[in-house]
């Protein structure tokens, strides 16, 4: 038997070892889904005992072809376009739950003819590097209102910075393309100069390009409450849905720990909505119906399910008392003005 020192020694680090394989796949570093990754760390795994490795990599594409293959608990944020387009159920792939909705920028010079995004045709679009979810996003989107795919010729794969400078100094890219939930810091910490640059294009639900865009992506709005150095009115736009999702088969442990995390979900989901990236404040726990081929991961499925059942039955308490109060308060009311006093006078003694 090993010494005890020595023990405890080799189950540290053997900890560590297991430790460093828990990942969580996210997108680049000034990203919203990175810091919505963090705040999983902060406010779900840390309370659950979970070390939890945020990673940075190129987006959707590239965390559903790294996670099948990644050691430990493997946990994703990728948007359900990527999601629906990766032959979910061949690859074993499962939803732990839907998130919230990132909306898709068309970012423009400030002295573009165009005013649409319907408008981009033909345009030199940069939609982000290879294996990004704002690549496929920008390729799927452009697909469904022209028919095509933008022209590989007049197409980049920069990065949203570098896209930005192009854009604005040597004007060699037209459009860029972003897919952020609001706020994103890219945006949110650009001077307010900006605007005499850069301009959104908004989405015109009437133009035919758009009218028969379908899910899964959705028409939302940009607030320029959330931007008021930039935008000076809000901007329809189109949104998709973010997801976090897993792939089978987990060893015992790691699934153990994929459960502990649902808890730790349902344990600390109104901190995260209070403490973490806006975007939570969008999500709700539960488990809707997922499109044909999606299937949710079952170990976490029955933990979300219960806790969101829970939830809401809180909240139909909290509302029905509420009521309750409010019913006392009138009918108290009524006693004391029937009672001959003055109105005043009642105010003052409602309970």
């Amino acid at each position: 038997m090993p010494h005890r020192p020595l023990a405890w020694l080799l189950m540290a680090l053997a900890g560590a070892v297991h430790a460093a394989d828990d990942g969580l796949l996210t997108a680049a570093e000034r990203g919203t889904t990175i810091d919505v990754g963090r705040d999983l760390v902060r406010w779900v795994a840390r309370p659950a005992g979970i070390a939890l490795d945020v990673r940075a990599t190129n987006g959707a594409a590239d965390n559903l072809k790294r996670l099948p293959g990644q050691a430990g608990m493997r946990l994703a944020l990728v948007q359900a376009d990527v999601f629906g387009a990766s032959a979910p159920a061949a690859n074993s792939l499962r939803v732990v739950m839907p998130l919230y909705d990132e909306e898709v920028y068309f970012v423009v010079r400030a002295d573009s003819p165009m005013r649409f995004v319907s408008d981009i045709r033909g345009s030199r679009i940069n939609v982000g590097p290879p294996d990004s979810g704002s690549a496929f996003t920008a390729s799927a989107i452009y697909r469904a209102m022209f028919g095509e795919l933008p022209n590989a010729v007049s197409t980049s794969a920069l990065t949203n910075e570098q896209a930005l400078v192009k854009l604005t100094t040597d004007k060699s890219v037209d459009v860029v393309v972003v897919v952020a939930g609001q706020p994103s810091r890219l945006f949110s910490e650009m001077k307010s100069e900006a605007r005499r640059y850069i301009k959104l294009l908004p989405v015109d639900p009437l133009a035919p390009e758009t009218l028969g865009m379908a899910a899964p992506y959705t028409q939302g709005v940009i607030r320029s409450s959330v931007y008021p150095r930039w935008l000076g009115e809000d901007v329809p736009a189109f949104t998709v849905q973010s997801l976090l999702v897993t792939s089978d088969p987990h060893t015992a442990r790691h699934q153990e720990s994929l459960v502990r995390f649902a808890e730790s979900m349902c344990e600390n989901f109104r901190q995260l909505q209070a403490q973490g990236h806006p975007k939570w404040r969008e999500v709700e726990l539960g488990q809707p119906p997922l499109p044909q081929g999606w299937a949710y991961y079952t170990p976490t499925r029955k933990v979300l399910s219960t806790c969101a059942s829970a939830a809401q039955a809180r909240m139909v308490a909290l509302i029905t008392a509420a009521r309750g109060n409010q019913d006392a308060k009138v009918a108290a009311a009524d006693r004391c003005v029937q009672d001959g006093k003055s109105s005043q006078a009642c105010r003052a003694a409602a309970p």
